[in-house]
């Protein structure tokens, strides 16, 4: 068995809009084209998602092209920054730089990143518990980043972020160890990538 971790690709920014209510933008929809095209997609035995639109519509994308049901589960999603709402890109930076950094400080109200990285592993482990077969997990990037930090065995820091939004790692739930890089979808030979060594 392995999980194949998958981050929403791009999304429409819509500053009007709840962030967890944002759908796919039509780049993202592109990029879906990517990921059903993965060897490991047929052999999928489960596909579990956060309940933000945009993972559920990737979700979706998943579902039609295995037959599978969608699992959703709330704690999948990214980590909580309701108290700032949406902030233009360069300070958005900023604040997720220091989200990282200081993982056991609530960044300007934000969720602390140890209490997000503790919430999606035990939601994957939620995932992957009696699947007879591979399990695709929909998520985001920054939780996906601490889950790859907590597979790897190494501190939280953002060295190990994605290459960009649609990307994906896999590894062997119970070992840890990975044959697979993050790798952004569809830009296999140029992407920055963490190799997952376990």
């Amino acid at each position: 068995m392995r999980v194949h971790v998958v981050t929403h690709p791009e999304v429409r920014v819509d500053p009007a809009v709840p962030v967890p209510e944002w759908g796919l933008s039509d780049a993202g929809r592109d990029r879906l084209r990517h990921l059903l095209a993965l060897p490991w997609v047929p052999g999928l035995a489960r596909i579990v998602c956060s309940s933000e639109r945009k993972a559920r519509e990737t979700a979706a994308a998943l579902a039609a092209a295995t037959g599978l049901p969608v699992g959703v589960d709330p704690e999948l999603g990214e980590n909580d920054r309701s108290a700032t709402g949406f902030v233009p890109p360069a300070e958005f930076e900023a604040l997720a730089d220091a989200f990282f950094a200081r993982p056991a400080e609530s960044v300007r109200g934000w969720e602390r990143a140890v209490d997000a990285q503790a919430r999606i592993v035990a939601a994957v482990g939620r995932a992957v518990a009696g699947a007879d077969g591979d399990v695709a997990v929909v998520c985001h990037g920054g939780v996906g980043t601490l889950l790859l930090c907590a597979v790897l065995g190494v501190p939280i820091d953002r060295r190990w972020d994605q290459p960009g939004q649609g990307s994906v790692f896999s590894y062997d739930p119970v070992t840890g160890r990975g044959a697979r890089p993050w790798v952004r979808l569809g830009e296999e030979g140029g992407a920055r990538v963490a190799t997952v060594s376990g």
